[in-house]
């Protein structure tokens, strides 16, 4: 956690170098001294970041965390890599900023006023919980409505029979 840490901090730091190299171009000036600073920064945090991958893949083979804390540290890790990528992103100048990007491939473009899915706060009844349990969840789930159409079911026959009585009732009396 200390690594993951120290790795937050050096993915902060790298933000805060590119954005005052980008103050610098705007002014005119020269940032030649803040490209190889980001530079090693960023090569710092790749490999914490490998380190951390590494450190995880042995905690949990080796049964050091439980299923459940693996999940979570293996989300850090991912969050910390997305973080990474942005990062490069902006370092290089790809274009528009990476969360326009990733929006607009939900939207069909950029849009106004158009909510993204995939941007939006996980459940709290998900929250925390690890493969097979979300997949334990979703088959509890499944049982629960196969039961509801079940009695759907039943129910609807039950209509059906009535009708054809109440139908041939009305013809015994016609």
């Amino acid at each position: 956690l200390s690594l993951y840490d120290a790795a937050c901090q050096i993915a902060q730091e790298i933000a805060e170098k590119i954005q005052e190299r980008n103050r610098y171009q705007r002014n005119g000036e020269s940032s030649a001294k803040l490209h190889v600073v980001i530079r090693s920064l960023l090569q710092n945090l790749r490999e914490k970041i490998d380190q951390l991958k590494d450190l995880l893949l042995r905690a949990v083979s080796t049964h050091q965390v439980t299923q459940l804390e693996g999940d979570r540290r293996q989300n850090l890790v991912d969050d910390l890599l997305t973080r990474q990528k942005q990062l490069q992103a902006s370092y290089k100048n790809e274009g528009p900023e990476p969360d326009t990007i990733r929006s607009s491939l939900m939207t069909g473009g950029v849009k106004r006023g158009v909510t993204n899915p995939w941007l939006l706060e996980e459940p709290e009844e998900t929250r925390g919980l690890g493969f097979d349990d979300l997949r334990q969840q979703q088959r509890r789930i499944i049982e629960e409505q196969d039961a509801g159409l079940d009695a759907l079911s039943s129910i609807i026959s039950r209509q059906k029979q009535m009708g054809q009585e109440i139908g041939n009732e009305l013809d015994e009396q016609n």
